[in-house]
């Protein structure tokens, strides 16, 4: 009997385990499988165990390893979000078994002495029962409140994909990995299911150990939780200080627009209040049959028109205030300019996320220009067009082409509002070209 309940708890019960874990890794990374899949992963998972036990360092990296590839392979994941849930799934498993194993001891002195062979088996069965419960409770609760901050820090379509969010993942798996060697160090003080009865002293020191592992399991599985709660709050932190940043960057582009508003209001204003004077000038000048003066002063209302109208039209008005001054401020650097792009106005697209990949895309292309040596030829090249739903711009300038270059605060806001809005961001280099692709989709 007793080998046949270790057939059954090393295989058919490590299968139904593996199999639960890969199961919250679909579900987690919201992925539906055939059940071949499952299978195969846990018979993979059995096989290695026989070798690595899960309960060793060995095993337990072994375990995270095919977790992680099957993850980024088979549900085409992040490696680096398969590798965090991996080592997460995994602790939390072995600390809920080791809680139920250490009630499952503290109730074996308490049993009667007959206590063995079926019911035995039994007993173990339920405690068994009971530990996949207590997993899937735990793991029901990882994703039900953790799940898109750990595994998904910035954002569902983009997960863990920076340097500071590698640091930030961190975070959380090195804390994972401490508590499992700690988990794994207190285990080899004793954890074994033998119990022979003794003096009162022998029960005394029985019980007291394994309250002692109970306590630091149920530690481990709270300092866990503790963790995932408190980097969640780091992450939330770190969403309202980029939202703040893209913020202040609105509030710069607005005030910018109101400033220029103004100016050309006041002088749109002078100029009609001495239209009049000015037309009654024509008109004298052309009754005393002075033409070419007449000539000479309609050429220069037309010069004072010209600065009152803008030097960029996109179809909006916001826009054209911002692309003007930035290419204006790049046409007195000497840089060749060209604007070729038309907006949809009004649109679904807010003004001000318009202004955010236009304003860093030229700061960029002007930095760029202006880092070029004299006598190479500078441009920046703006254009755009609407496409049934979808808005494509394109950004050319002029850049060092044996630069190694660096994506910036600015693109990265730039991709930001691409993915607000369901598109996306690429960039190519042709020779000394740099082209910025930006893509949005129009609600």
């Amino acid at each position: 009997m007793i080998a046949y309940y270790d057939f059954f708890n090393v295989y058919f019960m490590g299968v139904v385990e593996a199999a639960f874990q890969f199961y919250f890794l679909a579900k987690i990374l919201k992925r539906k499988l055939w059940l071949p899949f499952y299978f195969l992963f846990a018979v993979c998972a059995v096989i290695i165990n026989e070798f690595l036990p899960s309960g060793t360092i060995m095993g337990f990296m072994a375990l995270v390893f095919l977790l992680t590839v099957c993850g980024a392979l088979v549900c085409h994941a992040d490696v680096k979000s398969s590798l965090l849930y991996a080592a997460l799934t995994t602790e939390i498993m072995l600390l809920c078994y080791g809680i139920t194993q250490s009630l499952t001891c503290l109730a074996v002195p308490f049993l009667p002495a007959a206590f063995h062979d079926i019911a035995g088996i039994a007993f173990m069965l339920t405690s068994q029962a009971a530990a996949l419960l207590l997993t899937g409770i735990c793991y029901y609760v990882v994703y039900r409140y953790f799940a898109m901050d750990v595994l998904y820090p910035m954002d569902a379509f983009h997960p863990l994909s920076t340097a500071a969010e590698m640091q930030q993942m961190f975070l959380v798996f090195i804390p994972v990995l401490m508590i499992f060697i700690m988990s794994r160090y207190v285990n080899t003080m004793q954890f074994d299911f033998q119990y022979m009865r003794g003096t009162d002293k022998e029960i005394f020191e029985y019980l007291f150990s394994h309250w002692q592992l109970l306590a630091m399991h149920l530690l481990g599985l709270a300092s866990l939780f503790c963790i995932l709660f408190f980097f969640k709050k780091l992450q939330q932190n770190f969403r309202l200080s980029t939202e703040l940043s893209l913020l202040e960057q609105e509030e710069h582009s607005l005030n910018q627009y109101v400033e220029e508003a103004k100016a050309r209001y006041d002088r749109t204003k002078s100029f009609r209040h001495d239209i009049r004077n000015h037309i009654a000038v024509v008109k004298d000048l052309l009754r005393s049959g002075k033409l070419e003066e007449a000539v000479s002063y309609m050429e220069d209302l037309d010069d004072m028109a010209e600065k009152m109208s803008f030097p960029v039209s996109t179809n909006n008005p916001v826009v054209d205030i911002l692309a003007g001054n930035k290419l204006g401020i790049a046409k007195s650097m000497g840089i060749d300019v060209d604007c070729s792009l038309l907006l949809p106005y009004p649109c679904g697209l807010r003004d001000i996320d318009i202004c955010i990949v236009l304003s860093n895309a030229l700061d960029n292309a002007i930095q760029a220009c202006k880092s070029l040596e004299a006598g190479i030829e500078k441009q920046i090249h703006v254009s755009g067009r609407v496409q049934g739903d979808f808005l494509m711009l394109e950004i050319r300038n002029s850049f060092c082409g044996k630069s190694v270059f660096k994506r910036g605060t600015g693109l990265s806001n730039v991709k930001k509002v691409a993915e607000k809005y369901n598109g996306a961001m690429s960039i190519e280099a042709q020779e000394n070209i740099f082209i910025l692709h930006v893509l949005l989709v129009i609600p």
